[in-house]
């Protein structure tokens, strides 16, 4: 897999990257032709109806990355290591061996330099990692919502030496999450592994997105950079409607016992 994402940004290639929670969409997004799945912890929202990542369990993600395991046979699938699951270095391993046993053939962990050790041991047992930076969902509680990164001269620093931190450990991506372009565009240019964007321009290596905000599934909330390009919901809405009318007619629809 680093080889291969390595290849791509060497030749300018972008990397296309979408996330998955359940069989059917898996397998869709498998014939699809994608560089990437991801068994994201934005499942928790958009399929458990958990109010944010935090509440993810690794029961969970074990759970979701089998379901999606099922659908992928072509595409390289990685997971994302729940909250708090990797405070120690040993955790970290522990749980990412859990998630490769799920079928992940790579794990994706929150965090910069403040967990370099972590990624360190999970990189050293041969899993290939993922890194994220940037705004990172499962700080939301602490940080008291979901807020832009990269804003200030410290802040474009210090995101900056988390990438060369996480490039020169080994990891095989990094998702830069909600970091203002020019910071995002200048990280992505001073590292060597190829990186993932959300909500960071296009100056990234490669971009991904929670496919329920892609598809329009998860109509009560999508983050303002996703755009939409499906009505999933609008469909379910008005297939279920034209079963109730079939099934009932003449009666309403919303009140009829």
């Amino acid at each position: 897999m680093k080889d291969r994402f390595l290849a791509r940004k060497r030749a300018g290639i972008p990397l296309a990257t979408l996330t998955a929670a359940d069989y059917p969409t898996a397998r869709l997004l498998d014939d699809a032709g994608l560089d990437l799945i991801l068994v994201g912890d934005s499942l928790g929202m958009v399929e458990l109806g958990y109010v944010d990542t935090t509440e993810v369990t690794l029961e969970d993600m074990v759970h979701h990355t089998r379901a999606v395991r099922r659908g992928v046979s072509r595409t390289p699938l990685a997971a994302d290591l729940p909250f708090q699951t990797y405070e120690t270095s040993a955790e970290a391993v522990a749980t990412a061996r859990t998630l490769m046993q799920a079928g992940a053939e790579a794990v994706k962990l929150e965090g910069g330099r403040s967990h370099l050790a972590q990624i360190r041991a999970v990189l050293a047992a041969g899993i290939p990692l993922i890194g994220h930076i940037g705004m990172l969902p499962q700080s939301v509680r602490l940080e008291g919502g979901y807020k832009k990164k990269g804003k200030t001269e410290e802040q474009a620093r210090g995101l900056l030496e988390d990438a060369l931190a996480l490039d020169a450990a080994g990891v095989v991506a990094l998702v830069i999450e909600d970091v203002v372009a020019p910071v995002a565009a200048d990280i992505s240019r001073r590292v060597a592994c190829p990186t993932i964007g959300i909500g960071s321009g296009s100056g990234c290596d490669g971009q991904i997105l929670v496919t329920a905000d892609l598809i329009g599934a998860f109509p009560w909330f999508r983050p303002p950079f996703a755009r939409a390009r499906g009505d999933v919901a609008g469909e379910i809405t008005r297939a279920v409607a034209g079963y109730l009318a079939a099934v009932r007619p003449g009666a309403d629809a919303k009140t009829a016992g």
